[in-house]
Protein backbone atom coordinates (compact mmCIF):
# COMPACT_ATOMS: atom_id res chain seq x y z
CA UNK A 1 0.00 0.00 0.00
CA UNK A 2 2.89 2.25 0.69
CA UNK A 3 4.24 1.41 -2.30
CA UNK A 4 1.26 2.30 -4.12
CA UNK A 5 0.71 5.75 -2.30
CA UNK A 6 4.45 6.41 -3.34
CA UNK A 7 3.47 5.84 -7.23
CA UNK A 8 0.17 7.78 -6.62
CA UNK A 9 1.70 10.81 -5.34
CA UNK A 10 5.04 10.55 -7.48
CA UNK A 11 2.25 10.64 -10.61
CA UNK A 12 0.19 13.66 -9.64
CA UNK A 13 3.05 15.91 -11.46
CA UNK A 14 3.16 13.72 -14.13
CA UNK A 15 -0.65 14.61 -14.64
CA UNK A 16 -0.61 18.00 -14.08
CA UNK A 17 1.94 18.51 -17.23
CA UNK A 18 -0.02 15.85 -19.07
CA UNK A 19 -3.11 18.13 -18.44
CA UNK A 20 -1.08 21.32 -19.20
CA UNK A 21 -0.17 19.69 -22.69
CA UNK A 22 -3.94 19.09 -23.23
CA UNK A 23 -4.95 22.73 -22.52
CA UNK A 24 -2.10 24.56 -24.57
CA UNK A 25 -2.88 21.85 -27.82
CA UNK A 26 -6.42 23.30 -26.78
CA UNK A 27 -5.62 26.91 -27.07
CA UNK A 28 -3.09 26.48 -30.39
CA UNK A 29 -6.30 24.99 -31.91
CA UNK A 30 -9.10 27.69 -30.86
CA UNK A 31 -7.50 31.38 -30.44
CA UNK A 32 -3.83 30.59 -31.53
CA UNK A 33 -3.97 29.65 -35.23
CA UNK A 34 -6.00 33.38 -36.20
CA UNK A 35 -3.53 35.96 -37.33
CA UNK A 36 -4.28 39.64 -38.44
CA UNK A 37 -2.40 41.27 -41.62
CA UNK A 38 -0.87 45.00 -40.68
CA UNK A 39 -0.40 46.67 -43.50
CA UNK A 40 0.30 50.45 -42.96
CA UNK A 41 -0.95 52.24 -46.63
CA UNK A 42 -3.57 54.49 -44.70
CA UNK A 43 -3.45 57.59 -42.84
CA UNK A 44 -3.70 58.48 -39.45
CA UNK A 45 -2.71 55.23 -38.26
CA UNK A 46 -1.96 54.46 -34.72
CA UNK A 47 1.67 54.67 -34.01
CA UNK A 48 3.16 50.79 -33.91
CA UNK A 49 3.69 50.68 -30.21
CA UNK A 50 -0.18 51.36 -30.09
CA UNK A 51 -1.38 48.55 -32.81
CA UNK A 52 0.99 45.68 -30.66
CA UNK A 53 -0.85 47.06 -27.86
CA UNK A 54 -4.28 46.29 -29.50
CA UNK A 55 -3.09 42.92 -30.63
CA UNK A 56 -2.33 42.26 -27.33
CA UNK A 57 -5.64 43.85 -25.89
CA UNK A 58 -7.93 42.04 -28.42
CA UNK A 59 -5.92 38.14 -27.50
CA UNK A 60 -4.59 38.79 -31.40
CA UNK A 61 -1.52 36.32 -31.04
CA UNK A 62 0.10 36.50 -34.86
CA UNK A 63 0.76 39.35 -36.74
CA UNK A 64 1.86 39.98 -40.88
CA UNK A 65 3.56 42.96 -41.96
CA UNK A 66 4.31 43.06 -45.81
CA UNK A 67 7.66 44.70 -45.46
CA UNK A 68 10.38 45.56 -42.43
CA UNK A 69 9.20 48.88 -40.55
CA UNK A 70 12.59 49.49 -37.53
CA UNK A 71 9.43 51.27 -35.48
CA UNK A 72 7.22 48.30 -35.90
CA UNK A 73 9.95 45.57 -34.80
CA UNK A 74 11.18 47.64 -31.94
CA UNK A 75 7.41 47.50 -30.70
CA UNK A 76 6.85 43.72 -31.22
CA UNK A 77 9.90 43.31 -28.77
CA UNK A 78 9.11 40.93 -26.06
CA UNK A 79 5.73 40.94 -27.11
CA UNK A 80 5.20 37.02 -27.76
CA UNK A 81 3.15 37.79 -30.81
CA UNK A 82 4.44 35.30 -33.22
CA UNK A 83 5.17 37.25 -36.79
CA UNK A 84 5.17 36.85 -40.52
CA UNK A 85 7.81 39.16 -42.47
CA UNK A 86 7.51 39.68 -46.14
CA UNK A 87 10.83 40.30 -48.17
CA UNK A 88 8.95 43.22 -50.61
CA UNK A 89 8.71 41.97 -54.25
CA UNK A 90 10.94 44.95 -54.99
CA UNK A 91 14.25 43.44 -53.02
CA UNK A 92 13.85 39.67 -54.08
CA UNK A 93 15.65 40.44 -57.71
CA UNK A 94 18.57 41.89 -55.64
CA UNK A 95 18.56 39.64 -53.08
CA UNK A 96 18.73 36.36 -55.56
CA UNK A 97 21.95 37.86 -57.31
CA UNK A 98 23.38 38.19 -54.01
CA UNK A 99 24.05 36.13 -50.77
CA UNK A 100 25.67 39.68 -49.59
CA UNK A 101 22.12 41.36 -50.26
CA UNK A 102 20.36 38.60 -48.32
CA UNK A 103 22.75 38.01 -45.59
CA UNK A 104 22.65 42.40 -44.91
CA UNK A 105 18.92 41.57 -45.23
CA UNK A 106 18.57 39.12 -42.51
CA UNK A 107 20.82 40.59 -40.42
CA UNK A 108 19.28 44.50 -40.37
CA UNK A 109 15.48 43.14 -40.16
CA UNK A 110 15.90 39.78 -38.34
CA UNK A 111 19.12 39.31 -36.31
CA UNK A 112 19.17 42.70 -35.01
CA UNK A 113 15.27 41.82 -33.32
CA UNK A 114 16.47 38.63 -31.19
CA UNK A 115 13.22 38.81 -28.91
CA UNK A 116 10.55 38.95 -31.85
CA UNK A 117 8.91 35.31 -32.31
CA UNK A 118 9.59 35.58 -36.30
CA UNK A 119 7.69 32.63 -37.84
CA UNK A 120 7.96 32.23 -41.39
CA UNK A 121 10.18 34.81 -43.78
CA UNK A 122 8.23 35.14 -47.05
CA UNK A 123 10.12 35.69 -49.69
CA UNK A 124 7.30 37.84 -51.98
CA UNK A 125 3.72 38.63 -52.20
CA UNK A 126 1.90 37.53 -54.98
CA UNK A 127 4.64 37.08 -57.61
CA UNK A 128 3.48 37.03 -60.73
CA UNK A 129 5.34 35.67 -63.99
CA UNK A 130 5.32 39.43 -65.62
CA UNK A 131 7.33 40.48 -62.34
CA UNK A 132 11.29 40.62 -62.34
CA UNK A 133 10.73 38.02 -59.70
CA UNK A 134 8.19 35.40 -61.13
CA UNK A 135 11.06 35.04 -64.17
CA UNK A 136 13.56 32.16 -64.63
CA UNK A 137 15.03 31.38 -61.12
CA UNK A 138 14.92 34.31 -59.57
CA UNK A 139 12.43 33.49 -56.37
CA UNK A 140 14.04 30.64 -55.73
CA UNK A 141 17.31 32.07 -55.94
CA UNK A 142 16.07 34.87 -53.15
CA UNK A 143 14.16 32.10 -50.89
CA UNK A 144 17.44 30.18 -50.89
CA UNK A 145 19.91 33.20 -50.24
CA UNK A 146 17.80 34.23 -47.40
CA UNK A 147 17.68 30.57 -45.98
CA UNK A 148 21.19 29.88 -45.91
CA UNK A 149 21.54 34.00 -44.30
CA UNK A 150 19.16 32.66 -41.44
CA UNK A 151 20.92 29.24 -40.77
CA UNK A 152 24.42 31.06 -40.91
CA UNK A 153 23.23 33.60 -38.42
CA UNK A 154 22.00 30.42 -36.16
CA UNK A 155 18.06 31.03 -36.48
CA UNK A 156 15.50 28.75 -36.97
CA UNK A 157 12.75 30.23 -39.09
CA UNK A 158 10.77 29.04 -41.78
CA UNK A 159 11.44 30.67 -45.24
CA UNK A 160 8.62 30.41 -47.99
CA UNK A 161 6.75 32.74 -50.21
CA UNK A 162 3.44 34.10 -50.35
CA UNK A 163 1.02 33.07 -53.90
CA UNK A 164 -3.13 33.66 -54.38
CA UNK A 165 -5.59 31.86 -56.42
CA UNK A 166 -4.58 33.45 -59.45
CA UNK A 167 -2.04 30.92 -60.03
CA UNK A 168 -4.53 28.10 -60.15
CA UNK A 169 -7.22 27.00 -62.51
CA UNK A 170 -9.58 24.10 -62.87
CA UNK A 171 -10.13 24.78 -59.15
CA UNK A 172 -13.67 23.60 -59.77
CA UNK A 173 -14.45 20.68 -58.50
CA UNK A 174 -11.75 20.99 -55.82
CA UNK A 175 -9.55 18.11 -56.95
CA UNK A 176 -9.26 19.09 -60.57
CA UNK A 177 -7.15 22.18 -59.15
CA UNK A 178 -4.01 22.69 -60.99
CA UNK A 179 -1.05 25.60 -61.13
CA UNK A 180 -1.44 27.49 -64.03
CA UNK A 181 1.41 26.95 -66.80
CA UNK A 182 2.61 30.36 -66.25
CA UNK A 183 3.38 30.15 -62.56
CA UNK A 184 4.50 26.13 -62.33
CA UNK A 185 7.32 27.78 -64.52
CA UNK A 186 8.60 29.53 -61.85
CA UNK A 187 7.25 27.72 -58.56
CA UNK A 188 8.01 24.54 -59.15
CA UNK A 189 11.54 24.53 -57.69
CA UNK A 190 9.76 26.52 -54.96
CA UNK A 191 7.66 23.81 -54.10
CA UNK A 192 10.46 21.33 -54.13
CA UNK A 193 12.30 23.41 -51.56
CA UNK A 194 9.36 24.00 -49.26
CA UNK A 195 9.00 20.22 -48.70
CA UNK A 196 12.90 19.65 -48.84
CA UNK A 197 12.64 21.91 -46.01
CA UNK A 198 9.26 21.56 -44.17
CA UNK A 199 7.81 24.65 -44.76
CA UNK A 200 4.64 25.81 -45.41
CA UNK A 201 3.52 27.33 -48.66
CA UNK A 202 1.58 30.80 -47.69
CA UNK A 203 -1.90 31.35 -49.56
CA UNK A 204 -4.60 34.21 -49.85
CA UNK A 205 -7.88 33.27 -50.21
CA UNK A 206 -10.11 35.56 -50.76
CA UNK A 207 -14.02 34.14 -51.41
CA UNK A 208 -15.41 37.58 -51.99
CA UNK A 209 -12.69 38.09 -55.14
CA UNK A 210 -15.08 35.00 -56.62
CA UNK A 211 -18.43 36.02 -55.07
CA UNK A 212 -17.84 39.64 -56.31
CA UNK A 213 -16.50 38.96 -59.96
CA UNK A 214 -19.63 36.25 -60.55
CA UNK A 215 -21.77 38.87 -60.15
CA UNK A 216 -23.96 37.27 -57.78
CA UNK A 217 -24.05 33.77 -59.27
CA UNK A 218 -22.00 31.79 -56.39
CA UNK A 219 -24.30 32.22 -53.83
CA UNK A 220 -23.52 34.57 -51.14
CA UNK A 221 -24.25 32.12 -48.77
CA UNK A 222 -21.32 29.67 -49.77
CA UNK A 223 -19.04 32.38 -49.46
CA UNK A 224 -19.78 33.71 -45.92
CA UNK A 225 -19.89 29.85 -44.20
CA UNK A 226 -24.05 30.84 -44.18
CA UNK A 227 -24.88 27.86 -46.18
CA UNK A 228 -26.71 24.87 -44.79
CA UNK A 229 -28.40 23.22 -47.75
CA UNK A 230 -26.54 21.84 -51.17
CA UNK A 231 -23.13 22.69 -51.78
CA UNK A 232 -20.28 20.42 -53.83
CA UNK A 233 -19.77 17.15 -53.81
CA UNK A 234 -16.14 15.95 -54.87
CA UNK A 235 -16.24 12.55 -53.92
CA UNK A 236 -15.34 11.80 -50.93
CA UNK A 237 -15.29 15.49 -50.21
CA UNK A 238 -18.36 17.58 -49.74
CA UNK A 239 -18.01 21.32 -49.67
CA UNK A 240 -20.25 23.42 -48.30
CA UNK A 241 -18.40 27.32 -48.31
CA UNK A 242 -16.19 28.52 -51.05
CA UNK A 243 -13.20 28.92 -48.48
CA UNK A 244 -12.83 25.32 -48.09
CA UNK A 245 -13.21 24.68 -51.56
CA UNK A 246 -10.61 27.30 -52.79
CA UNK A 247 -8.63 25.81 -50.40
CA UNK A 248 -8.72 21.70 -51.18
CA UNK A 249 -8.17 23.04 -54.94
CA UNK A 250 -4.65 24.40 -54.00
CA UNK A 251 -4.04 21.00 -51.55
CA UNK A 252 -4.98 18.87 -54.97
CA UNK A 253 -2.44 21.13 -56.89
CA UNK A 254 0.46 20.53 -54.78
CA UNK A 255 -0.28 16.82 -54.66
CA UNK A 256 -0.27 17.27 -59.03
CA UNK A 257 3.00 19.10 -58.59
CA UNK A 258 4.92 16.97 -55.82
CA UNK A 259 4.24 18.64 -52.82
CA UNK A 260 1.30 16.78 -50.85
CA UNK A 261 3.21 16.58 -48.07
CA UNK A 262 3.10 20.71 -47.60
CA UNK A 263 0.95 22.43 -45.24
CA UNK A 264 -1.07 25.56 -46.48
CA UNK A 265 -1.27 28.55 -44.26
CA UNK A 266 -3.64 31.54 -45.27
CA UNK A 267 -1.76 34.42 -45.12
CA UNK A 268 -4.63 36.86 -46.57
CA UNK A 269 -8.42 36.09 -46.63
CA UNK A 270 -11.08 38.71 -45.45
CA UNK A 271 -14.43 40.76 -46.61
CA UNK A 272 -14.91 44.75 -47.23
CA UNK A 273 -16.93 47.14 -45.76
CA UNK A 274 -17.78 48.98 -49.29
CA UNK A 275 -16.50 49.27 -52.59
CA UNK A 276 -18.16 45.91 -54.31
CA UNK A 277 -20.83 43.34 -54.56
CA UNK A 278 -22.06 42.50 -51.23
CA UNK A 279 -19.06 44.99 -49.90
CA UNK A 280 -20.60 45.95 -46.68
CA UNK A 281 -20.35 45.45 -42.50
CA UNK A 282 -22.82 43.13 -41.75
CA UNK A 283 -21.23 40.98 -44.65
CA UNK A 284 -17.77 41.62 -43.03
CA UNK A 285 -18.81 40.66 -39.70
CA UNK A 286 -20.42 37.54 -40.92
CA UNK A 287 -17.44 36.36 -43.02
CA UNK A 288 -14.79 36.97 -40.24
CA UNK A 289 -16.29 35.83 -37.46
CA UNK A 290 -17.43 32.53 -39.20
CA UNK A 291 -14.00 32.33 -40.57
CA UNK A 292 -12.77 32.03 -37.02
CA UNK A 293 -14.72 29.57 -35.58
CA UNK A 294 -14.23 27.54 -38.78
CA UNK A 295 -10.55 27.26 -39.44
CA UNK A 296 -10.75 25.63 -36.00
CA UNK A 297 -11.96 22.39 -37.30
CA UNK A 298 -9.71 21.78 -40.33
CA UNK A 299 -10.84 21.53 -44.38
CA UNK A 300 -12.12 18.63 -45.70
CA UNK A 301 -9.39 17.49 -46.96
CA UNK A 302 -7.27 18.22 -43.20
CA UNK A 303 -10.38 17.31 -41.51
CA UNK A 304 -9.54 17.94 -37.58
CA UNK A 305 -6.40 19.87 -38.20
CA UNK A 306 -6.78 23.74 -37.69
CA UNK A 307 -5.36 26.15 -39.98
CA UNK A 308 -3.66 28.51 -39.51
CA UNK A 309 -5.29 32.13 -41.08
CA UNK A 310 -4.42 35.88 -40.86
CA UNK A 311 -7.05 38.24 -41.28
CA UNK A 312 -6.72 41.08 -43.50
CA UNK A 313 -6.53 43.43 -42.49
CA UNK A 314 -6.19 45.35 -38.74
CA UNK A 315 -7.43 48.77 -40.71
CA UNK A 316 -8.64 50.30 -43.27
CA UNK A 317 -5.94 52.13 -46.04
CA UNK A 318 -7.49 54.77 -47.78
CA UNK A 319 -3.75 54.95 -49.86
CA UNK A 320 -4.58 51.61 -51.80
CA UNK A 321 -6.41 51.36 -55.06
CA UNK A 322 -7.55 51.63 -57.87
CA UNK A 323 -10.22 49.45 -56.90
CA UNK A 324 -12.31 51.30 -54.10
CA UNK A 325 -12.94 47.91 -52.10
CA UNK A 326 -8.79 48.08 -51.65
CA UNK A 327 -9.77 50.85 -49.04
CA UNK A 328 -12.18 48.92 -46.74
CA UNK A 329 -11.13 45.52 -45.28
CA UNK A 330 -10.07 46.73 -41.76
CA UNK A 331 -11.01 45.48 -38.65
CA UNK A 332 -10.64 48.72 -36.96
CA UNK A 333 -10.82 52.58 -37.80
CA UNK A 334 -7.84 54.99 -37.44
CA UNK A 335 -8.97 55.83 -33.98
CA UNK A 336 -8.75 52.04 -32.80
CA UNK A 337 -12.63 51.61 -32.50
CA UNK A 338 -13.72 48.31 -34.20
CA UNK A 339 -15.63 48.36 -37.20
CA UNK A 340 -17.61 45.35 -36.05
CA UNK A 341 -17.90 42.97 -33.48
CA UNK A 342 -15.18 40.22 -33.48
CA UNK A 343 -14.64 37.36 -31.25
CA UNK A 344 -11.08 36.40 -31.26
CA UNK A 345 -11.13 33.83 -28.77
Amino acid sequence: MKMSGVRMLASAPLLMFLLSLLVASFLDTTAGQIGVCYGEDGNNLPSNSEVVAMYKHYNIQRMRMYGPNPNALNALRGSNIEFILDVPNGDIEGIANSQMNANTWVRDNVQKYSDVRFKYISVGNEVKPEYPAGKGTVLIQAMQNIDRAISEAGLSIKVSTTTYMGAFTETYPPSHGRFRDEYRNFLQPVIDFLVQKRSPLLVNIYTFFAYDDSQGKIPLEYALFTQTNGGVNDSPYYYQNLFDANLDSVYAALEKSGGQSLEIVVSETGWPTRGGLGANVENARTYVNNLIQHVKKGSPRTRGKAIETYIFAMFNEDNKGPQEYEKYWGLFFPDKKPQYDVNFN
